[in-house]
């Protein structure tokens, strides 16, 4: 009997152990099993269509509207300032063509270094000191699993651990209450006072349901995307790479699923390769709505991870110099092609003239998918505050509005884009609320002189803070305890570190950033994973003690 219940014991033990080793495995398995497998297949939109004559003239009604946003595009990604992936190989002649044909913001900043926070700021014009939305909403039980993941890959990465708040589990809402309150108003609500149809395609990402969804938050109608796969895995048409050096690739890739929604309605299979099936959307949307002013917020998932491109594009790119390269160079690709695809329609339509079309992207490159350049000349990453992390492209094109070839130096941010696109529209601000961003048409339209939009910026997240008073930045990194001050009109990409040479010019900004802190409101729910980011290089190479770490709170 002993050495039957000796033997049980070392079975169980034995299998423990092996539970242990593969406990990430085991985890991944139990996130995919939780995949839908009824997913219907793709039904066609009935677009609400417009009136079958126009009101007005195209001249006496306010501009149609058409914000279209990336994801995840490193500011070295695109053609228009002289880069472009592969040392200038990948061109992107539709985005350079936008942006010529009316003004480029040389100096533009997203909102945050992450998704959801900033297209919340996009949104409401506000910081999240006003709102209380600070970090992009995650699954419950990401974090952990991210947690897991990553320190199980520290030998390969290098990385310090990441950290996981346990103990502030119990103050999150579930997933589909993580949302921008109701309560705020957005560019859409703002538009619609103005006669404007409403329509949201793509990604949103600020909450979902009867109060967060952009259905709730003043859009009339809404193609969402309901997961995050740009094709089914086994399409013949995909060509995937996965990051085996990324944990937050394998979470992805193990949980996310080809699916879209209409009007918080049931999910559907989307048609094709997402950033077209969103491009084609939109240009139906357009022609039904000629004759009525529109508000179009095309906000594509292109180029976030899971890297996924269409065969014909990847065919089309040729070899780079890796595989995961390649499908990220096809992606930005697509994506060059639905701007033109928009642009077209637009001039066949003969609704050009009078169209306002903005184009950025949500933060900047991020370092996890292992391509060092993305964000070229500057350091740091998606979700890190250095300009890597927040610079973004913004272009403005309104054909007899803005002038063509246009450039504005002066620094503007994500927050100004409400405020601005409601001038454009001739809307009111709403009353009682604080708008943060100001109008920067001005600018764009060569009317504003040499004066700045903003004397200061800020950002936060959690303890990471930074601000921008005129040239000068300050980082202020809880983790690891880290300050950094930057000169950036003599340093723009923060090579030199002034803040022991200048104690006075840090206590002043970091006087601004605790009055910043002090008068707003608390974040909405807390961050409970902070995961380390080496500045300087990019995952997919092994990390060493002299790199520079900063942890990002979410």
């Amino acid at each position: 009997m002993k050495k039957i219940l000796l033997g049980g014991l070392v079975a169980v033990v034995g299998l423990g152990a092996l539970a242990y080793v593969k406990r990430v495995d085991i985890v991944l398995a139990l996130a995919a099993s939780q995949k839908r497998t009824d997913i219907p297949e793709n039904k066609p939109i009935a677009w609400m269509q417009g009136p079958a004559a126009a009101e007005a003239t195209a001249g006496g009604r306010p501009p149609n509207i058409i914000f279209i946003l990336a994801d995840d595009l490193g500011y070295n990604d695109i053609s228009t300032f002289g880069g472009g992936l592969g040392n200038g190989k990948i061109k992107t002649p539709n985005i350079d063509a936008l942006a010529s044909s009316g003004v480029a913001f040389r100096q533009a900043y997203s909102g945050t270094a992450s998704c959801a926070p900033s297209r919340a700021m996009i949104m409401t014009g506000r910081y999240p000191t006003r709102t209380g939305f600070e970090f992009t909403p995650t699954p419950d039980g990401m974090g952990r699993v991210v947690k897991m993941v990553a320190d199980s890959m520290r030998g390969q990465s290098g990385m310090p651990p990441a950290i996981y708040h346990a103990d502030r589990v119990a103050e999150m809402p579930k997933f589909d209450k993580q949302g921008l309150p109701g309560s705020e108003v957005t560019i859409a609500e703002v538009l619609k006072t103005r006669g404007y149809h409403t329509v949201h395609i793509g990604k949103w990402h600020t909450g979902l349901g009867p109060e967060f969804g952009a259905n709730a938050q003043g859009f009339d109608e809404s193609l969402l995307m309901a997961s995050g796969l740009h094709l089914p895995e086994d399409d013949p048409n995909a060509v995937n790479a996965k990051l085996d050096f990324d944990p937050i690739d394998k979470f992805l890739w193990a949980r996310m699923e080809y699916a879209a929604s209409y009007n918080d309605g049931e999910w559907f299979k989307p048609r094709g390769y997402l950033a077209d099936y969103w491009t084609d959307e939109a240009i139906e949307v357009i022609k039904a709505n000629k004759n009525r002013p529109f508000f179009i917020n095309l906000s594509h998932w292109t180029v976030h991870t899971p890297l996924q491109a269409k065969k014909a594009d990847y065919d089309a790119v040729g070899p780079m110099g890796s595989e995961r390269e390649r499908v990220y160079a096809a992606m930005i690709v697509a994506l060059d092609r639905s701007v033109g695809r928009i642009v077209a329609t637009l001039k066949e339509q003969g609704m050009a003239e009078n169209t306002l079309i903005v184009f950025s992207s949500d933060n900047g490159g991020p370092g996890y998918i292992g391509l060092p350049e993305i964000n070229k000349p500057f350091r740091g990453w998606k979700l890190s505050l250095f300009e890597g992390g927040i610079r973004v492209p913004m272009f403005m094109s309104w054909p007899g509005k803005i002038p063509a070839g246009s450039e504005v130096q002066a620094p503007v941010a994500h927050i100004d884009l409400m405020p601005t696109l409601a001038a454009a529209a001739g809307a009111a601000l709403p009353k009682g609320v604080a708008i943060d961003g100001v109008n920067i048409l001005p600018n764009a339209q060569g009317k504003g002189g040499n004066t700045r939009p903003h004397e200061t910026i800020f950002w936060q997240s959690d303890g990471y803070r930074v601000v921008r008073h005129l040239d000068w930045k300050l980082q202020v990194i809880e983790k690891p305890g880290a300050v950094y001050l930057y000169d950036l009109a003599t340093d723009p990409t923060e090579k030199t570190n002034l803040a022991a040479a200048r104690p006075d010019m840090v206590a002043k900004l970091r006087k601004l950033l605790d009055d910043h802190k002090a008068s707003g409101r608390k974040p909405l729910y807390p961050a409970i994973l902070e995961g380390p980011i080496a500045i300087d290089r990019a995952l997919g190479t092994k990390a060493t003690k002299d790199d520079v770490i900063a942890y990002w709170p979410n």
